[in-house]
């Protein structure tokens, strides 16, 4: 979506607001492409003093899967815009700032660069998530598993000894 500020440039206190839906379900993320419904991009952009500034947000629901354990599951996601506006920089090294083509700002470019750039490189179903046994591949969030624990090379001796006194 390509947003005209021509009305707004020179209004001091002046906003345009926008909403729109973004398709993203072709990025790949990890193998993964979680992002299959559409994003809500709401928000605005105001004249404030001579300084245009982008404030909106970005929501949708994400399909993920666990990098622990493996399993399934959705989450909301929800992306704040917070940027300045611009017809051209001073400051050739500023990534902070988008420039308009003209008068207008291209809202895809914007707020899909702010939803790639904020998405998690981890995804966990829940804080607490065991994961998988190491050794067979049980998931542990659903109960121990068989195996026995590993014992330290150093301490094998001891643990033989224990074993000794258990039978």
């Amino acid at each position: 979506m390509r947003l005209d500020l021509q009305e707004i440039i020179y209004t001091p206190d002046a906003q345009k607001t926008f909403q729109f839906q973004l398709d993203l379900s072709d990025l790949d993320f990890y193998g993964y492409k979680p992002v299959t419904h559409p994003i809500l991009v709401q928000g605005s952009v105001t004249n404030h003093a001579g300084a245009l500034v982008l404030e909106g947000t970005m929501e949708t629901q994400l399909d993920l899967v666990c990098d622990r354990c493996g399993k399934e599951f959705s989450r909301k996601k929800v992306v704040k815009l917070d940027s300045l506006v611009a017809q051209e920089l001073e400051d050739e090294e500023n990534d902070d700032i988008l420039l308009l083509e003209g008068t207008e700002l291209d809202l895809d470019q914007a707020a899909s660069e702010a939803f790639v750039l904020a998405m998690d490189t981890k995804n966990l179903c829940s804080d607490d998530c065991k994961g998988l046994c190491a050794k067979c591949g049980a998931n542990l969030n659903l109960g121990p598993c068989g195996c026995k624990p590993e014992v330290d090379p150093r301490l094998a001796a001891l643990a033989q000894l224990l074993d000794n006194d258990a039978e």
